[in-house]
């Protein structure tokens, strides 16, 4: 695909990214008779956070589908889907520490340190930040191979979305296994990739 298409493609994919952004807001206003059930803080935090760790776990797929596609142009889309998926993990956590925390630090501090299901979302929040604070591209020459090593902290950070999802829920698990399922495959086939496989690890 020539880069003009790939240039073209982008800005609807970027509104196809935003899309879940745009409903949660008209569901939290009660816009167009959309709502978010009966309690409202708790949909909207759990929503966000799955959309965050979505976007995570598609990020992750790009690479895959390049390799065994062999369409380069995919990677074109890469950063962005990165950076959505902080975009939405950000608002997670927002909406976590602002709605329903009031942004009481003290009992933000409390939760983080002893609910040990918001521990490791938080760590994973935390550590994606610097990710996104480099995705540029002058970061990129500016931090040359330490950048490579530095992005591999997205495989951590998923596995520790994941596990956060996990513990959250409390009854039907069966969502949380499902993305668990899905990182598990694309961490097999990286790893896969490393041992056997030839050509682009990244």
């Amino acid at each position: 695909m020539s880069p003009d298409v790939v240039r073209w493609l982008k800005p609807p994919v970027f509104l196809l990214c935003l899309l879940p952004a745009v409903k949660l807001t008209l569901e939290a206003f009660g816009l167009w008779g959309l709502s978010l059930g009966a309690n409202p803080v708790e949909e909207l935090i759990h929503r966000l956070g799955w959309w965050g760790l979505a976007f995570l776990l598609i990020t992750l797929t790009v690479t895959p589908l390049r390799r065994l596609s062999g369409r380069a142009w995919l990677l074109r889309f890469r950063r962005m889907l990165g950076l959505f998926a902080f975009f939405y993990v950000t608002l997670h956590f927002l909406a976590y520490a602002g709605i329903d925390q009031r942004f009481a630090l003290g009992y933000i501090v409390d939760d983080v340190l002893e609910r040990p299901y918001i521990t490791i979302g938080f760590l994973a929040f935390v550590l994606l930040i610097p990710l996104a604070a480099t995705s540029t591209r002058g970061m990129v020459r500016r931090l040359g191979p330490r950048w490579k090593k530095l992005h591999r902290l997205v495989y951590v950070i998923a596995v520790l979305g994941a596990w956060h999802f996990y513990w959250l829920v409390k009854a039907d698990l069966f969502e949380p296994l499902v993305f668990g399922l899905i990182l598990a495959l694309l961490l097999g086939y990286r790893l896969a990739v490393r041992y056997f496989g030839a050509g682009n690890k990244t």
